[in-house]
């Protein structure tokens, strides 16, 4: 199944329209003609079924056949992971979290973070691409970067931890995740977290938590918090 992305489209819609890019995709590209089925998703657990109006290069106008609501992730999880150096491997992390499972991504300057600017847009980009690839309904959201000492005072609902590599007392993320919660995981840079800013997090409430005993890049840690909460939902 191939699937689609029109982020506007909600449940009571019968007709919609791809922009011209799409368009030219569906037209040039896949060679889809009138008549032709399309399954597509809002980005927002729905999942729609749709046949095309009519079809050219700049336009690409659908029916709406049938709405379907997904089941949404039965947990919250979201990472604030540091900026790396390689865009390429930041890229994977994002791809790879959301065809796993994930609701949010906060890009956070840390102060080893030696990268300190994004393109969200791009990385909206990848984000869309592993849905459609993973055939899955929900988008996860890509928020702006922001410091941590900025993201440490923002008011939290979720369960709060912090990974990194400190030689201090901590627990295992699999055993303190509970089923169907909403949790918040930091990820630091290449180098680590700072001592102050572990610090500064465990004073806001962040549990010390270690994800295995090998020491990790900060992409695959992110991974591994991903993979871990999605097997505590199991």
């Amino acid at each position: 199944m191939q699937l689609f992305f029109l982020p506007n489209l909600s449940k009571n819609d019968k007709v919609a329209e791809f922009d011209k890019e799409e368009s030219k995709h569906i037209f040039k590209v896949l060679r889809k003609d009138v008549g032709d089925k399309l399954n597509i998703t809002n980005g927002l657990n729905y999942f729609f079924e749709a046949s095309i109006n009519s079809i050219s290069k700049n336009h690409c106008k659908i029916d709406i056949n049938k709405a379907t609501k997904n089941s949404a992730l039965s947990y919250g999880l979201h990472i604030a992971i540091s900026p790396l150096k390689s865009m390429e491997r930041f890229e994977w992390f994002l791809e790879k979290s959301s065809e796993i499972g994930i609701s949010k991504i906060t890009p956070i300057i840390c102060d080893r973070t030696e990268k300190k600017f994004i393109n969200e847009k791009r990385l909206r980009k990848v984000l869309v691409s592993a849905m459609k690839q993973s055939l899955k309904s929900h988008l996860p959201q890509i928020n702006p970067i922001i410091s941590l000492k900025k993201f440490l005072n923002i008011e939290f609902t979720e369960d709060l931890f912090i990974a990194h590599c400190e030689e201090i007392k901590k627990v295992t993320l699999l055993s303190s995740i509970k089923p169907k919660s909403s949790n918040l995981i930091l990820i630091g840079p290449e180098g680590d977290f700072s001592e102050n800013e572990i610090k500064l997090a465990t004073s806001k409430g962040f549990k010390n938590i270690s994800l295995g005993d090998a020491r990790f890049r900060s992409e695959t840690a992110g991974i591994i918090a991903c993979h871990t909460a999605s097997i505590a939902n199991m």
